[in-house]
């Protein structure tokens, strides 16, 4: 599992009579009879097709799905949910840290003191054994080596807005002197080094530090910008996390080319590529570098604290062969194309990927079906299943009605259906509560959206419980706000929004929207009017539309709607935040960083956060979130996160929806031991509800077994 966000296709209800035409499609064994490779091939299938075939690009779960078969990270988590080894074996964290020399600090008991007093210092604290603060004493005892970094001087020249003109930037050179530094290097990351270092070398030691005198500037900048220019270039404290991953050898990639190092360098210089618009660059940008120490071994160097780091690697790994500069411009010049405007986003590779997963890309007619083949080189030693297709399936009811013909090996039963479906003996169940939530978001760069009283006013209009009891069928709860439900990040003293259609004409009316003689709101001569977009294919989103619609009118509020088919509703209109407000869905993981969706840096073309949420409270939690490591104060600061974008409301928080998902009981998982037996076993989900978690393993009997199975 990684920690990656994906927009889901959330799971859809038709109520309509059963038609005998499925009786049309051939049964599992016609099928198996004439061809006795349907036992060996899995069928999925999805309302929806993906929108491009590359784990640094894509951001929808029909792409993800398929990527995680083509692709292989460093690491994932296993079924206990802790991290284990993929393309790497073994990795370490530990951290250099770095401060610079206070030469105007008194130190306690010392006064003014050069670099080497102070290692002195440090050394002789460490030495001395038993110490009154158990802080101080943890941190020196993870100190392994202390080192002095010599005085030096060095320019950068940086472009900085005219505060006059916003489109127009200066150019200021920076001089540099700085002075000595000390280098500790550390067993492993302490977030708490310094403010521990400080009991030791006095309590303003780091504060007081004045990087702005070690700088002059060409032109000169206010004292304000020059303050700045010191705490990027000249920090008086600098923490580095280090992750070590040690590479498995003789994997290779599905063209046979050995994967090694460059390929992992590669893809995080892909990622913070800006020509390729990755909506992964916020989980990488505090990556400092990517250093290949020799193939087999690579050192990620970070610039600050970062405690999702090691989950982020989960990533699926790119080619470089196929993808580097001279890659591309071959290819562009091969398609008549300018090679200097060619990025990775209009390369074919996105329609053929090459990875080094359990599978290999065979085909992909656009809306029919994906086809992929065994990889039989995989380095885990090949999937049971001989080949694996994903079919494009729009309408649910054709879904239904194939599985159980046998023409697709899974279905994900719609809500009315799971007291029927779930206790059939025919099939073996799976249920649980999503890891995300349904949403309506709101433009808040557009009027009337930008004020929060409308915000809560549109969510106050609708009846969420309605929606959970009659789209759903109770298969759903009420959720307020951005973390996973069931983790300890969401906090449950929050409530939902009250359904209050009179406390939002109320709200709406101190934000100075009033009915008019037909009964419409408006301000200004204006009416207060909007679109509200969904994607096509999906019938609980479309419920919820005309639900939300219906609810919006009954208060004055003229709601239009628009039904887009997928990638058109995802490239024009979520990508480029052309829209009023929309219905969609996140998938998340169970970690608490929410930068890439929450943070007001993310709110550009490709990226996350196309509802243009910005606060300034809310991006400081965000950066302390990602750079704490203790679990209880991440906690706390979740829960204030979640208080502030409950309070904003940039999206009405709709549910988090339960599901089910059935398989034929002749599906088991199949090992065989090294006496060469073969053993079956039955299918069980992980914590988090991931019953595929072995599907490498999974096969497809002729009859269902008679036998007791393995638990």
């Amino acid at each position: 599992m990684t920690t990656r966000r994906v927009l889901i296709f959330a799971p859809t209800i038709i109520i309509l009579v059963l038609l005998q035409s499925y009786f049309w499609v051939p049964t599992y064994d016609q099928q198996t009879r004439g061809n006795p490779e349907r036992l060996h091939r899995y069928i999925a299938a999805s309302i929806g097709d993906a929108s491009l075939l590359n784990p640094i690009l894509s951001a929808d779960t029909a792409s993800s799905q398929i990527e995680s078969m083509v692709f292989e990270g460093l690491i994932d988590r296993d079924e206990d949910l802790r991290f284990r080894g993929r393309l790497a074996t073994s990795w370490k964290v530990n951290e250099e840290a770095y401060f610079y020399v206070n030469e105007s600090a008194n130190i306690p008991e010392l006064g003014k003191a050069g670099a080497e007093e102070i290692v002195n210092l440090i050394k002789e604290a460490k030495q001395e054994g038993p110490l009154s603060d158990p802080g101080l004493k943890a941190s020196l005892e993870l100190i392994e080596e202390i080192s002095i970094v010599p005085s030096k001087e060095f320019a950068v020249t940086e472009h900085v807005r005219d505060p006059k003109n916003e489109k127009k930037e200066d150019e200021v050179k920076i001089r540099i002197k700085a002075p000595q530094r000390l280098k500790l290097t550390l067993s492993r990351v302490d977030q708490d080094l310094f403010r521990n270092l400080a009991k030791l070398l006095g309590n303003n030691y780091f504060a007081a530090f004045r990087g702005d005198k070690y700088l002059s500037t060409e032109p000169q900048v206010d004292k304000k910008r020059l303050a700045s220019f010191a705490r990027e270039l000249v920090p008086a404290t600098e923490h580095n996390p280090i992750l070590v991953f040690h590479l498995r050898p003789n994997v290779r990639f599905h063209d046979g080319h050995v994967f090694d190092a460059h390929d992992v360098r590669f893809t995080f210089e892909a990622i913070m590529n800006p020509k390729n618009l990755s909506p992964r660059i916020a989980d990488y940008e505090p990556v400092k570098a990517v250093e290949v120490i020799d193939p087999l071994t690579v050192r990620i160097i970070y610039k600050r604290l970062y405690s999702p780091a090691l989950g982020t690697w989960g990533m699926g790994i790119l080619p470089e062969h196929l993808l580097n500069d001279q890659a591309l411009r071959e290819e562009a010049i091969r398609l008549g194309k300018d090679p200097n405007s060619f990025s990775m986003r209009n390369s074919s590779f996105n329609r053929s990927p090459v990875g080094c997963g359990p599978f290999v890309f065979c085909a992909w007619k656009s809306d029919q079906y994906i086809n992929l083949e065994r990889f039989d080189d995989y380095w885990e030693g090949p999937p049971n299943y001989d080949s694996y297709m994903f079919r494009i399936i729009p309408d649910l009811l054709t879904q239904e009605m194939e599985f159980y013909a046998g023409t697709i090996d899974n279905y994900g039963v719609q809500p009315h259906q799971v007291k029927r479906l779930k206790t059939d003996p025919r099939f073996q169940s799976f249920s649980g509560t999503s890891f995300g939530y349904t949403y309506i978001g709101y433009n808040m760069r557009r009027k009337p959206f930008d004020d929060p009283k409308v915000r809560r006013a549109l969510g106050m209009a609708i009846d969420v419980d309605k929606i959970i009891d009659y789209v759903l069928y109770g298969q759903g709860e009420p959720i307020t706000g951005p973390f996973v439900k069931q983790t300890d990040y969401y906090s449950q003293n929050i409530q939902p929004l009250p359904y209050d259609p009179q406390g939002a004409l109320k709200l709406l009316d101190e934000a100075g929207w009033r009915r008019n003689k037909e009964g419409w709101l408006e301000k200004g001569g204006k009416r207060l009017q909007f679109t509200l977009i969904t994607n096509s294919g999906n019938d609980l989103r479309k419920a919820i539309l005309a639900i939300a619609q219906d609810a919006w009118k009954q208060i004055g509020i003229d709601v239009s709607t628009d039904l887009l088919e997928w990638s058109v509703f995802l490239q024009e209109r979520v990508d480029k935040a052309d829209f009023d407000a929309l219905i969609l869905g996140w998938s998340m993981g169970i970690e608490p960083d929410l930068y890439q969706i929450w943070h007001s840096s993310q709110t550009h073309p490709h990226q996350l956060n196309f509802v243009g949420f910005k606060n300034g409270e809310a991006d400081d939690l965000i950066i302390k979130i990602r750079q704490e490591y203790d679990h209880d104060t991440q906690v706390r600061y979740s829960h204030r996160l979640h208080d502030i974008i409950a309070r904003d409301q940039p999206y009405t928080f709709l549910y988090v929806s339960k599901w089910t998902a059935i398989l034929d009981k002749r599906i088991v998982i199949k090992k065989v031991d090294e006496a060469g037996n073969v053993h079956y076993k039955k299918i069980k989900p992980t914590k988090t509800g991931n019953y595929s978690f072995y599907f490498n393993k999974w096969i497809k009997l002729r009859e269902a077994p008679s036998f007791e199975l393995d638990g």
